[in-house]
């Protein structure tokens, strides 16, 4: 019904920048949150960055300062600019949409910094 296609992961070098894109389709609807989450080798799933349709955003402490979470309604996408980037930042990036108050995920991508 609705799907979640991520894509601009991979690898990156420290203090660099990289842009995440998170497009939304499928039948016609209103996409209410959306947010990006990260998971990083052995540890939780957390909140990165959010975004409702008002254009309220939200940070994880971690990312204040660096990252920066926008929308396309029109598109039904979101983006995450990240800048700045640390190695503490290695995570798979996850997509997450709120529709009618169900939950969709996109499958992830990887964002590496090394050098």
């Amino acid at each position: 019904q609705v799907q979640l296609v991520e894509s601009g992961g991979g690898l990156v070098q420290p203090g660099g920048s990289q842009r995440l894109s998170c497009a939304a389709s499928g039948r016609p609807f209103s996409i209410n949150t959306m947010a990006w989450y990260r998971q990083a080798p052995g540890k939780q799933r957390e909140l990165a960055a959010q975004i409702t349709s008002y254009g309220t955003k939200t940070y994880a402490d971690s990312v204040k300062d660096r990252f920066t979470i926008s929308r396309d309604n029109a598109k039904n996408t979101v983006y995450l600019q990240m800048n700045s980037l640390k190695p503490e930042d290695t995570a798979v990036y996850y997509c997450y949409a709120q529709v009618l108050s169900a939950n969709y995920w996109g499958q992830g991508t990887q964002v590496t910094v090394s050098s």
